[in-house]
């Protein structure tokens, strides 16, 4: 696999729910690529989901990437949770159905081609890239008002 892509990735939402946007800076080799895009009616929750999503679905071929994200739904869940629901038939410790399934299993299966390193960054603590794709979310949000 080539040199490490970098991904930093966020959602937004005005109104849980409402309209929302994703966001995604990529760095690989020197250079860089943003994404973007929203939903008319949607939840912050999905919009970090879609975030992440979008980063893996834009890669050509398989790579080794680090997703930076500042949700800890998204980490926790792609790291903890995942695994779990899978064996338990999308199904939760409470015996619920799991929320956003369709976004689980679409990033499953976007990962799989990966190698794949997840990354907490705190929000809103000025860290650079997060908050450039905050603002990313931001365009992805306000281009569905």
């Amino acid at each position: 696999m080539d040199q490490l892509v970098e991904a930093f990735t966020d959602g937004a939402c005005k109104g849980n729910p409402g309209p929302g946007g994703w966001g995604v800076l990529l760095r690989w080799r020197g250079h860089e690529r943003e994404l973007y895009g929203g939903e008319p009616e949607t939840t912050n929750n999905r919009m970090e989901l879609m975030a992440v999503i979008m980063a893996l679905e834009s890669l050509k071929r398989p790579v080794s990437i680090r997703i930076s994200t500042d949700s800890r739904y998204v980490q926790q869940g792609v790291t903890v949770w995942l695994p779990r629901w899978r064996r338990n038939g999308w199904l939760t410790a409470d015996r619920q159905p799991v929320k956003n399934r369709d976004l689980w299993e679409r990033l499953d299966q976007a990962s799989t081609r990966h190698q794949v390193e997840w990354h907490w960054v705190r929000g809103h603590a000025g860290h650079p890239d997060n908050e450039r794709a905050d603002r990313l979310a931001n365009q992805g949000l306000q281009s569905v008002l």
